[in-house]
């Protein structure tokens, strides 16, 4: 094996684990820049160890004008408007990935607020120019189907637009758990945001120092909700989960009782159990939580259960477009899945010739396409069959210590 490959075999029949989890991403980089705009002295506790939230910090901690946050799309995007209010000139890039994602939305919105951001390359897309400086704010109208991001960008500053600023939602608004957790989190600094029939009100106003602690990553815990699921046996406890959680993708620990696993509260986290009921078909819309459509993804393929996934309009916007990717990916195991329609995922049942469980049958190799999710949803795969994970270092995005913790269950 080299770098940029892992071969897993997972051959564990019973499994008895506790994870540390990683600190939650979307909140510790919506925290680094309430904590920024309050000007704290305090640091931020239990801070996520990802990519994402490192070049956050580099970049908030920096003097540099320039930045190059890699393949880190939250801090894209929360960046690109902290700087816009932040006096001075800044260049903001990214990975050849990156500059293929769209954020023409988020700098069109800011510049009708009063910034001045400017296209280096190719219009609609980083690297920005950005000349920052006082905004004045307003009333603006943007579609609810967009990255919920580009709605959190704008909301964390407009406390300290002369104005305020007010968000009128059009349309099927998606990932509102997102927007509702950049709502309770900028409360918790001290700032009134009023959401209220998909309209986002928010005066001007200044955010309050307070010491903050994040809350572990219910969106890395899918992938041990997904591994016990496929061994059906033992158990797995997840420290650091919160049953009151902030994060939308909390909601795995309810629809994985669809999977076969139990989900228990306790003070320092939650304790997982396998039931050994399943149902036979799986049908569910993630709008809400599209992060989790390829931890459900692999696992119903695994399992046999058929499924129809809807609301998955923001994945192709993602690291990769997540919907080919799962589709080709997956087709490698055997499974041929369609796209019924825009933001859909389905899979009838229908298989191809494939037979990993031939004598000889040679090691499916997964593509990850600089994607963390598609390798940590993936892994759980090899305690079917024995596979090969492309690129196994992207996991650092989000969840470095990820394959330290998956050799716990061989051990």
């Amino acid at each position: 094996m080299n770098l940029s490959t892992k071969e897993l075999h997972i051959k564990a029949k019973n499994i008895n684990v506790s994870i540390n989890l990683p600190a939650s991403k979307s909140i510790s980089n919506r925290a680094l820049i309430l904590n920024a705009l309050a000007y704290s002295p305090y640091d931020i506790q239990n801070l996520s160890d990802c990519d994402d939230t490192r070049v956050t910090v580099k970049a908030l901690d920096s003097n540099d004008r320039m930045f190059d946050i890699g393949a880190a799309g939250t801090a894209m995007r929360f960046l690109t408007a902290f700087l816009s209010k932040t006096v001075g000139e800044w260049v903001i890039t990214g990975s050849e990935r990156m500059k293929q994602r769209p954020i023409k939305l988020l700098v069109d919105a800011l510049n009708s607020l009063g910034a001045r951001i400017e296209y280096i390359e190719k219009e609609g897309y980083p690297p920005l120019k950005i000349f920052g400086s006082a905004l004045t704010g307003g009333e603006i109208k943007l579609n609810g189907g967009i990255s919920s991001q580009y709605i959190s960008a704008l909301m964390m500053i407009a406390p300290y637009m002369q104005n305020g600023l007010k968000i009128l939602l059009e349309g099927n608004v998606i990932s509102v758990p997102y927007i509702e957790m950049t709502v309770r989190m900028m409360t918790e600094f001290g700032a009134t945001v009023e959401f209220k029939d998909n309209t986002i009100s928010i005066e001007p106003q200044t955010y309050n120092p307070i010491q903050y602690k994040v809350e572990s990553d219910w969106s890395a815990a899918s992938y041990w909700y997904e591994i016990l699921s496929l061994v059906g046996s033992g158990e797995v406890f997840l420290r650091g989960l919160n049953k009151n959680s902030y994060q939308g993708d909390s909601k795995v620990a309810e629809l994985f009782e669809q999977l076969g696993v139990k989900t228990e509260f306790k003070p320092e986290g939650v304790l997982l159990t396998p039931t050994g009921k399943a149902v036979s078909r799986f049908e569910y819309d993630f709008v809400n939580q599209p992060d989790l459509a390829q931890t459900f993804a692999v696992t119903c393929c695994l399992k046999g259960i058929s499924f129809n996934f809807r609301g998955l309009q923001t994945l192709k916007i993602k690291e990769t477009d997540r919907i080919a990717a799962l589709i080709n990916e997956l087709d490698k195991l055997g499974f041929i899945l369609t796209e019924p329609a825009e933001g859909q995922l389905a899979w009838d049942g229908e298989k191809s010739s494939i037979n990993l469980f031939e004598e000889k049958a040679p090691i499916p190799s997964i593509s990850t396409y600089e994607d963390h999710r598609m390798a940590m949803a993936f892994a759980p795969a090899a305690i079917v069959t024995p596979i090969i994970i492309e690129e196994p270092q992207v996991v650092t995005k989000s969840y470095p210590n990820f394959w330290n913790d998956i050799e716990k269950l061989n051990t």
